[in-house]
């Protein structure tokens, strides 16, 4: 058996937090569509023209995380570095919007590169926001809240995660469709994009995860402070 290669989690999680907000950012440029996961944030940026697409994803990363603390009957004060996690997330998403002049809507409406980078962005940013998601599963550190979410509920209730993160997906999916529906009556940042990232994303991250788990072995620096994120 091939002997494995060893990689400490922590400086894994801040990588995986740099790559994912990357790709939201490109996914965006493109206007085909934004993930069914950031589409209510991204919705109600739209709507909320004063507050950043980052800013917005607090409101809903928020709402979600005390949805989780309700349905697994338990607040523990380390659960709210997931929302921390998302906190970095959306400042770091609002940066590479503000300085890759392709990913600034100010400088660059969605929807306005060439066709053909665009499609190449979707199909690049796709692939790299699953691998970020499986990055994040592979450390102790909590992902942002829509991770954090899917990872405690499969774990708290033994439920199989990439199945439960597809039905987790489709939810988002329909909350972003009733949003744009009332807001603005009609699709505003959903699209072909989001129905192939809704039916492929949970098992490009199963993919990437039984990937990793076959040449990594991923072990805390700090193993006494990861005994602190066990969700059991």
């Amino acid at each position: 058996m091939k002997k494995k290669i060893k990689i400490p989690g922590e400086p894994v999680y801040f990588f995986a937090i740099l790559l994912i907000s990357f790709s939201v950012a490109m996914i965006t440029a493109t206007d085909f569509g934004v993930s069914m996961i950031v589409a209510p944030a991204y919705i109600l940026s739209l709507k909320l023209d004063f507050l950043t697409f980052g800013q917005c994803e607090y409101i809903v990363q928020g709402i979600l995380f005390v949805i989780f603390c309700i349905s697994v009957k338990k607040v523990k004060a380390v659960y709210f570095t997931s929302f921390l996690t998302g906190v970095i997330y959306g400042a770091v998403l609002d940066l590479w919007r503000l300085v890759i002049p392709a990913f600034n809507p100010e400088i660059t409406p969605p929807g306005s590169l060439p066709f053909g980078i665009r499609i190449v962005f979707f199909i690049f940013g796709m692939f790299l926001t699953s691998f970020s998601v499986a990055l994040f599963f592979k450390t102790y550190l909590y992902p942002q809240v829509y991770d954090f979410f899917v990872k405690g509920i499969s774990s708290k209730f033994g439920l199989n995660r990439t199945k439960f993160k597809i039905c987790f997906d489709v939810s988002c999916l329909a909350a972003a469709v009733i949003m744009t529906l009332v807001f603005f009556r009609g699709f505003r940042g959903i699209g072909i994009g989001t129905l192939i990232m809704t039916a492929l994303n949970g098992m490009i991250i199963g993919m990437f995860g039984r990937l990793l788990d076959r040449f990594f072995e991923f072990r805390p620096i700090f193993g006494k402070f990861s005994e602190k994120f066990d969700l059991h």
